[in-house]
């Protein structure tokens, strides 16, 4: 027998519809609606009056009008019941939505290659983690945890020289959480512009906030840049630029974001020193992320804030509670103070940059020596010009029915690129994929 649910319901006394009217319609509502199925047993008069607030008497004649009706019917010593008389015609199924094609090889995710992470390694950690029993019986701190927020600041003024203590640090769960607490760090809405490699999330989280997005940085007072990813394949911004860029937003009195997005994985030409160490800290907030380095699963950010921002950081980081995960901090730090986040780092640009020539080779192989092909200097993607009449959207789609996920874009003449990351597909699957994508390239409207 199944008892009908609670549901929120005020009658309405100065309504000019009767109170017992009021109740016999809400009832009625919910059976036709199916929301009360046959059978269902209505709650007592009691119960109802007591629930609806109305008293014994307007319960009762609701339901005495629900049974003259043919909504309820009475059972002696056991209750109101739910009638089968009006139950709700089904409604056309609505259609499926359309299949998606079945990927098998990936090259438009930055998913990670199975060899690029020691899952054992990182399990220890965790567990290591997990027996601080005390430790775990708190929340996290608002902040970060104080041991994570000192790795980092020494890992970060290391490698890339930025001017940072741990008091300035803020950990989250991916940019996205860090850039929502930012916006609330800067206050009244202010107009932002991205320059560089595009980051969609990052426009939806400011504009979320009401910061009007400019398309050009000449009219913005708040620049977000990603210089060392400054175009989709890759290429990282010279030292001269971000000098020329921190002169000109000083200039303007201009807030910079630096998202050091990829610093990590510059392989063919000298890393360049970070915005906010080249600006002394002043007027550049440093976001950086360690998902990209380790897992993305593992979702551990951080940023670094400007002293002008910080007291307003602490005025509003009490209303904000720690979203990364206490356990992974943990074990991040141990990790990073073990060294094992260098070797890290080492492990992975070498299996990258070797892939990555890989890929450029394979290419080669399959559609030509004289293919117009380029590695950006991250090593991750390669950048690939085939000779093609498809565009950007429709390479990528006939791409995905076949079974390859790419990026593309279109280029100027009438010309298309394709962007493929190495990362998420295996080297051995290279020539197979490749090889479907020239049948699609050459014959445009076969299948493949």
């Amino acid at each position: 027998m199944k008892q009908a649910p609670d549901f929120d319901f005020l009658p309405l006394q100065n309504s000019n519809i009767p109170l017992y009217m009021q109740v016999y319609n809400y009832y009625k509502a919910l059976i036709t609606q199916g929301k009360l199925p046959p059978a269902t047993k209505l709650p007592s008069i009691r119960r109802c009056a007591e629930s609806l607030s109305v008293s014994r008497t307007t319960a009762e004649a609701a339901y005495l009008q629900l049974c003259a009706d043919g909504y309820v019917l009475s059972r002696p010593q056991s209750g109101y019941y739910v009638t089968d008389l009006y139950v709700p015609r089904p409604q056309a199924p609505a259609a499926a939505p359309a299949k998606k094609p079945e990927i098998h090889f990936d090259f438009a995710s930055l998913s990670a290659d199975h060899e690029s992470f020691d899952f054992n390694l990182w399990r220890r950690y965790l567990k290591s983690a997990l027996r601080q029993d005390e430790r775990l019986l708190s929340y996290g701190a608002v902040q970060g945890e104080a041991d994570l927020r000192e790795a980092v600041a020494q890992y970060i003024t290391e490698k890339r020289n930025v001017v940072c203590t741990p008091d300035k640090i803020v950990i989250g769960a991916g940019v996205q959480s860090l850039l929502h607490i930012l916006c609330a760090v800067i206050g009244a809405p202010c107009p932002v512009a991205f320059l560089g490699a595009a980051f969609t999330q990052g426009v939806a989280v400011f504009r979320d906030h009401g910061f009007p997005i400019c398309a050009s940085a000449k009219d913005a007072k708040l620049i977000y840049t990603t210089p060392s990813h400054i175009n989709r394949w890759g290429d990282a911004m010279p030292t001269a630029e971000r000098i020329a860029l921190l002169r000109d937003t000083a200039k303007k009195e201009v807030l910079l974001i630096e998202d050091d997005y990829d610093n990590e994985f510059n392989y063919f030409s000298r890393p360049a020193p970070a915005l906010q160490g080249l600006d002394g800290g002043r007027r550049v907030i440093y976001l950086g992320t360690f998902s990209k380095l380790l897992l993305p699963s593992i979702r551990l950010s951080y940023m670094v804030l400007p002293d002008a921002l910080l007291p307003a950081y602490r005025k509003i980081a009490p209303l904000y509670n720690q979203t990364a995960s206490k356990v992974e901090q943990i074990a991040l730090c141990q990790f990073i103070r073990d060294g094992h986040l260098a070797s890290q780092i080492r492990k992975v640009r070498k299996l990258y940059t070797q892939k990555a020539l890989r890929l450029e080779a394979a290419v080669r192989q399959v559609f030509g020596e004289d293919s117009r092909v380029y590695t950006g200097e991250t090593g991750f993607v390669v950048r690939f010009e085939p000779d093609t009449t498809l565009r950007a959207a429709d390479l990528t789609r006939r791409a995905a029915e076949a079974g390859v996920a790419v990026k593309a874009q279109n280029l100027p003449g009438g010309k298309t690129a394709l962007l493929l990351s190495c990362s998420g597909v295996r080297t051995e699957d290279f020539s197979a994929a490749l090889t479907i994508l020239k049948k699609i390239c050459e014959s445009p409207d076969k299948p493949v």
